[in-house]
């Protein structure tokens, strides 16, 4: 299915009893779950399993090309979200099943490209962008505004503060939540929103400027480091 959403729209915490890629011909996504975030940039695509409560946002215009797959071939996909590159290949074959009718003949030339299509997310591996979310409340509002706005200048006994709790009790309960460190959560979360902001044509110095950097060579140094 083809759909289009301006920048700043979204969806609203919701399910689908078939599995979904969620794939922007166009764009970048951020989209959550209970258990983490996921930015979606271009060339990239998210994988949702069957009856996983997600809502998504949209970083900028979104041309957005979803595929739902039934229960009985998602078991052959990831039982968790993934953000997978979309290969030339893959690509053709979901912009080719766009022209097969919903109800398409499964022995025809729609079910090879659904099969194709099936095949091709399997075998995909998982990239780099995943962003693990506590599940406290506190803490999750914590990330939660950084999300929102990742060049928020507040210390981590800032956000010990905004949490209410003692800069020992928040360090420990972030790690035991998210299975990283405050500073190595927040660090992934700018480097992510880095890459999404540039992958859709912002300067260097704007990229490094709303994801949190000091400079668009503090921005650069980043990059070759990962």
């Amino acid at each position: 299915m083809a759909k289009e959403f301006a920048r700043g729209t979204g969806t609203e915490p919701h399910s689908h009893p078939r599995g979904q890629l969620l794939y922007a011909v166009r764009g970048t996504m951020a989209a959550r779950t209970a258990e983490g975030a996921w930015i979606v940039p271009p060339r990239h695509a998210l994988w949702i399993p069957p009856g996983t409560v997600h809502s998504v946002e949209m970083q900028s215009a979104v041309s957005l090309r979803t595929v739902y797959i039934r229960k009985t071939e998602a078991r052959a996909i990831a039982a968790s979200c993934k953000v997978i590159a979309v290969s030339p290949l893959l690509r053709e074959a979901i912009l080719a099943l766009m022209d097969e009718p919903v109800l398409y003949c499964e022995e025809g030339r729609g079910g090879a490209l659904a099969r194709l299509v099936i095949d091709e997310i399997a075998r995909a591996a998982a990239a780099a962008f995943e962003l693990p979310l506590p599940a406290a409340k506190r803490l999750a509002q914590v990330c939660g505004a950084l999300i929102e706005n990742p060049s928020l200048g507040l210390d981590i006994d800032g956000w010990a503060d905004q949490a209410a709790l003692s800069r020992r009790t928040f360090t420990r309960k972030f790690k035991a939540e998210t299975g990283l460190s405050f500073g190595t959560w927040r660090r992934r979360l700018r480097a992510l929103s880095a890459a999404a902001l540039l992958s859709e044509g912002a300067s260097a110095g704007a990229a490094a400027a709303k994801a949190g950097y000091r400079s668009a060579s503090a921005l650069a140094a980043m990059m070759r480091r990962s």
